[in-house]
């Protein structure tokens, strides 16, 4: 079943001094159940995708469906209801950690923030503070590692319900060692839950059930990962320069 679908997608930014297409007739579609990735060099169009997925902004020409539901038929507070994201960096305020998680669920239980917390690798730390759930995050969450603040981002998406969930370059701004918790959390989630993932990071993705490529706000290649590589293209060589950058950065660390 079709979940997810957009059709011909012209997005452009303009100035008075500026015109940038950042789309230019995009149509792909997402199954339910299925793990999604969408990559591309950047500026190619990956995350004015993903807001146009959210509605932060409307489109210039095209549609975008919900389950056959037209976006513009929806207010921006039911369809997020329905598709909660994770950005590349999540806001978090002056408060505890239990204030910051029910922004996504008001009247959620304790018991309810821990579970969630369970599943993104957060719970012992936060059993380990002497405050547990009260515990201050500080000035914009200053009080936590970039990791955490990802970790509670996700932790307030699934807190959400949403059935749909877009990551936007989640783990960009992180350590290596909270990047590796994020996906494993992350293939955790794409096991139960519809998952679209912007990400530039491809040795990450190979598990992804479709993969869409863009070049210059057009979708140039399409397929799981065995099937891209096969195809050669833009996407075999960003996954041949990661590799080799990867394998570079070990040897120096060695």
């Amino acid at each position: 079943r079709t979940i997810i679908q957009t059709r011909d997608l012209v997005k452009v930014y303009k100035t008075e001094a500026f015109r940038y297409k950042a789309l230019d007739e995009v149509s792909l579609s997402i199954q339910e159940g299925e793990f999604v990735a969408i990559v591309g060099t950047s500026g190619s169009g990956k995350s004015t995708i993903a807001g146009i997925l959210m509605r932060f902004y409307d489109l210039d020409q095209g549609r975008c469906l919900l389950e056959g539901r037209d976006y513009i038929s929806m207010t921006p507070e039911e369809l997020r209801r329905r598709v909660a994201m994770v950005p590349q960096t999540v806001n978090l305020f002056t408060g505890t950690l239990a204030e910051n998680l029910r922004i996504a669920a008001p009247d959620a239980t304790d018991d309810q923030l821990l579970e969630a917390l369970g599943q993104v690798r957060l719970l012992d730390w936060v059993l380990a503070q002497p405050e547990k759930l009260e515990t201050p995050v500080g000035d914009a969450g200053s009080r936590l590692s970039g990791g955490q603040r990802q970790k509670v981002g996700i932790a307030r998406a699934l807190l959400s319900q949403a059935e749909y969930l877009i990551l936007d370059e989640a783990t960009s701004s992180v350590d290596l060692d909270s990047e590796r918790e994020i996906w494993n959390c992350i293939d955790e989630l794409a096991k139960s839950r519809t998952l679209v993932l912007i990400s530039h990071r491809l040795s990450s993705i190979r598990n992804a059930h479709r993969i869409y490529v863009l070049e210059q706000g057009r979708i140039s290649q399409q397929g799981c990962h065995p099937e891209l590589m096969d195809q050669g293209g833009l996407y075999r060589r960003l996954v041949e320069e990661q590799a080799q950058l990867e394998q570079l950065g070990e040897e120096e660390l060695c």
